[in-house]
């Protein structure tokens, strides 16, 4: 059971199945990504979140979860996907993370989405 989420590992792999599989079919038509790239991407969010919660305290925490999503490459969305499925980030995760927040895509990402609220 994750202490952040209060769900166990199967509830929390039934509702992040059932939510990838509602948004699949609802957004099917309409967007270019397949559905197996919003599966993992949902999966990779679910370990993102403790890491930016321990990491960036404050920072509104989605903003900023799709700002990593939106700058980790390939390889990095499924390992963190498989983390995420896991329910407890390791070191890797966290050092994943870590790198993909160094990088200037997501700097500024986080500057215009992330930050925009403490702008206002």
């Amino acid at each position: 059971m994750s202490p952040a989420s209060g769900i166990g590992f199967p509830a929390r792999t039934a509702r992040l199945a059932g939510l990838a599989a509602a948004l699949a079919a609802a957004l099917g038509g309409c967007v270019e990504t397949p559905p197996a790239d919003l599966v993992a991407r949902a999966a990779a969010k679910e370990a993102v979140r403790p890491v930016l919660q321990r990491r960036l305290p404050g920072v509104p925490l989605e903003p900023a979860v799709t700002c990593v999503i939106d700058n980790a490459s390939a390889g990095e969305i499924l390992r963190l996907a498989r983390a995420g499925a896991a329910g407890t980030p390791d070191p890797a995760t966290v050092d994943i993370v870590i790198a993909v927040l160094g990088r200037q895509g997501t700097i500024d990402c986080l500057a215009t989405d992330g930050l925009a609220p403490f702008l206002r």
